[in-house]
């Protein structure tokens, strides 16, 4: 398990990504996935046994790939790259060459830190845009899931539209690295949100 990529957050310290080892991560995730505050990550009825597989059949895939997110040091988060030509997308939306799926999620906390999810999604999306590579990052959150739409759009993600899944309504959004610098540069947040997190 090697850390891939860190980030230093102004107001709440180093953010890590760190590579996810299905079988020694599997009680930690198993808690997290099917926590009911993570019911949009649709493993709500997983035992411990389906999260491994789940996650051993993503390390083997060759277009998808998950991490262990860390703050502070400590397992605090989940993040899914993949390609969208070959994971969940397909024939779904007009790819483009460089774009890039994202999943994340953290881990469910009795307390919230304020500032901690828009910290998180700046590191994931901080992470992708890193690699060159990378032109968009595109997503396709449930369409009920609001609280995710708005932490999208305040790192500069574009609402394409709804699309239908296999397991559900989508809002598909994309977010190119000059809409994400934009959105989230010092000069970009409002007196309303305060310090950028």
């Amino acid at each position: 398990m090697r850390v891939v990529f860190t980030r230093a957050d102004d107001g709440l310290g180093e953010f890590a990504l760190r590579t996810l080892d299905p079988e020694a991560d599997a009680a930690l995730l198993h808690g997290w996935v099917t926590h009911p505050k993570s019911a949009f990550w649709l493993m709500q009825d997983a035992d411990e046994a389906q999260v491994v597989e789940e996650y051993r059949r993503i390390a083997a895939h060759p277009h998808h790939d998950a991490y262990l997110g860390l703050w502070r040091g400590s397992p605090a988060f989940l993040a899914e790259r993949y390609d969208p030509a070959h994971v969940e997308l397909v024939g779904l939306y007009d790819h483009r060459p460089g774009d890039v799926g994202m999943h994340f999620l953290c881990a469910p906390v009795g307390t919230p830190v304020h500032g901690f999810t828009r910290a998180v999604i700046r590191t994931v999306m901080a992470w992708l845009f890193a690699d060159p590579a990378t032109v968009r990052v595109v997503v396709e959150p449930d369409v009920r899931n609001t609280a995710v739409h708005a932490l999208n759009a305040a790192v500069g993600f574009e609402v394409v539209g709804p699309i239908t899944k296999p397991e559900k309504e989508a809002l598909l959004s994309v977010c190119t690295r000059a809409q994400f610098e934009a959105a989230t540069e010092p000069a970009a947040v409002t007196a309303e949100e305060g310090v950028p997190a």
